[in-house]
Formats: C-alpha cells, sequence, structure tokens
C-alpha cells in the first residue's frame, strides 16, 4: 500500500518507453537511476523497466513526471 506522501510510481509499458526514448532522442542508461529495492517501485517492476514518477506541486497544484531506469 503506498503512504499518502509517497509520489506515485508506474511502470511504463514498453511501446511507452519506447515512445519516451525516441522523444527524448536518448537510451535507457542515460536516464536516472532507482534502485530495485526502493519500496515505491510497483511490486512487478524489473531490472531494466522504465518508472514514470509523478509529483503534485502543493503550492500551484502543478503535476511534474520524472523518469527512472530500474537498476540493481
Amino acid at each position: 500500500k503506498m503512504h499518502a506522501l509517497q509520489p506515485k510510481h508506474v511502470k511504463l509499458k514498453q511501446e511507452e518507453a519506447d515512445k519516451l526514448l525516441k522523444d527524448l532522442n536518448i537510451s535507457t542508461s542515460q536516464l536516472p537511476k532507482i534502485k530495485i529495492n526502493d519500496p515505491g517501485l510497483p511490486k512487478e517492476s524489473r531490472v531494466g523497466d522504465i518508472v514514470k514518477i509523478e509529483r503534485k506541486d502543493e503550492e500551484t497544484g502543478k503535476i511534474f513526471f520524472y523518469y527512472r531506469v530500474v537498476s540493481i
């Protein structure tokens, strides 16, 4: 169960991950890393998966997305 203050973590589907990498013109190795044992990761996450992290700015209400690749 997710903690109320924990940002939402979503594992990208393969086609979503491919599109992200193409749009950003980068490879998976260029993304920041997140450890496989991070408690925020979805249970089905595996090394090499790309995870989208959603954070909301409490003052403006604006939502920001961050991307991480799951690593050992």
